[in-house]
């Protein structure tokens, strides 16, 4: 499965919503949603472009404290980042892959592609929108520059 997505090495383990999954590193966080729902997500109200706000996450990236909102269009995936909340949009889009996924567990056995158990289970997520975080500003950067 190369096409619509950015070229990548390897697969990066990501929380969403307390189910951990893997998906392929250097694609947008939608991209990756897309990835795990190739039948919902490109048939959800997404531009694609940030104006219409329909894919709107918070996140906790894995090496920040807080969680804050992003735009999933815009944003690159990093290996441990949890997702703590979804736009009603991509709730509905995501509803199958996420219902039959098993919660987060601790777990020795990688996980492999789609749904999988996880390694542990994050912080649960604080309410904040800050925009200081330069891991995520640089994330976002390099994304705008391909």
């Amino acid at each position: 499965m190369s096409e619509p997505f950015r070229p990548f090495e390897r697969m990066v383990r990501i929380t969403i919503l307390g189910k951990t999954f893997e998906v392929p590193e250097k694609n947008s966080l939608l991209r990756c949603f897309q990835y795990l729902s190739p039948e919902t997500i490109p048939y959800g109200r997404f531009c694609w472009n940030q104006e219409c706000q329909y894919c709107r996450v918070e996140c906790q990236l894995p090496d920040d404290d807080q969680s804050r909102e992003m735009i999933s269009c815009k944003f690159l995936v990093m290996e441990g980042m949890n997702v703590t909340r979804l736009s009603p949009e991509l709730k509905r889009c995501l509803r199958t892959v996420l219902k039959s996924a098993p919660p987060a567990a601790s777990s020795s056995t990688p996980a492999p592609a789609g749904p999988a158990k996880a390694a542990s289970s994050s912080s649960p997520p604080s309410s904040t929108n800050g925009h200081k975080h330069s891991r995520a500003r640089s994330a976002i950067a390099s994304s705008r520059k391909k």
